[in-house]
């Protein structure tokens, strides 16, 4: 099959009971698939300084709700020996490994955080280093939302989002995808970016037998140098709350006073 290309796909569909069908042909080509983990870091472990500087002290790259659903997608396309993980910074390659991925890229000194550009150009010239990659599955994660956005634009392939399901049918992916009136079923020719959505929690998180097992994978080290890319592009010099206005502490060690203030402060402002 040709990789790296960007072939058009218009399946005929047909709508029943709110699930529209594409046609797909049958079983039978061998796809390789790189799924991306652990790209990016938790928002809620950010440290806002009051003058609006965010930092991660001792925060590492971790896998994000959908990361599980993009291995799911991975193995829906493609078998284990065609399934390569991508992560960059200090994630563990044994988390793909451990769920099925043959091997593993990692990009040792490219970082998620807010330049969102150089993550995505990193993990995009990884799985172009893996070489005749068809599909790329990335949790659809609103952790950071741009990521996923720029590896699209990175690559220059199409993509597909809140897809809960895939599947390797001939020439095509069938994908599932959910929308508001119910799941969308679509069959595509790679190449092509899939967001995959969780709609649960991971199943069957692998133990330490499977950990220890992956850890012997074969682990290809990269950095933005040898891959020619940036390690950084952008940078973010902090943030800030919405304006609003101070709150208002009623002394409470008499009711009645208390209940006499608020009720002026309401009038007040035009509540009342």
């Amino acid at each position: 099959m040709g990789r790296g290309g960007s072939p058009s796909c218009q399946p005929s569909e047909s709508l029943s009971g709110g699930l529209v069908e594409s046609q797909v042909s049958e079983i039978g080509a061998n796809m390789k698939t790189a799924v991306v983990f652990k790209w990016c870091k938790d928002p809620q472990d950010a440290r806002v300084s009051a003058d609006g500087t965010v930092s991660w002290p001792g925060v590492k790259l971790s896998p994000t709700d959908d990361d599980p659903a993009a291995m799911d997608v991975a193995r829906g396309v493609s078998a284990e020996e065609d399934i390569v993980g991508v992560t960059i910074g200090d994630g563990k390659p044994e988390w793909a490994a451990a769920r099925g991925a043959a091997s593993t890229v990692v990009v040792e000194d490219a970082f998620g955080g807010p330049d969102g550009t150089a993550a995505a150009q990193a993990i995009a010239a990884a799985v172009k280093s893996a070489g005749d990659v068809d599909v790329v599955a990335i949790g659809d994660s609103d952790w950071d939302r741009g990521v996923v956005s720029a590896l699209v634009g990175a690559l220059g392939w199409k993509a597909y989002a809140n897809v809960t399901a895939a599947q390797a049918e001939g020439d095509n992916v069938r994908l599932t995808i959910k929308t508001p009136a119910g799941n969308r079923i679509v069959a595509a020719k790679p190449p092509m970016v899939v967001a995959a959505q969780a709609l649960s929690q991971e199943a069957n998180v692998p133990g330490m037998k499977q950990t220890l097992a992956a850890r012997k994978k074969p682990v290809a080290k990269e950095s933005a140098a040898s891959l020619g890319v940036a390690a950084g592009i952008g940078t973010s010099a902090g943030t800030r709350l919405p304006e609003g206005d101070a709150a208002i502490i009623f002394d409470g060690s008499d009711p009645s006073n208390a209940v006499a203030q608020l009720m002026d402060a309401l009038r007040g402002e035009g509540v009342l």
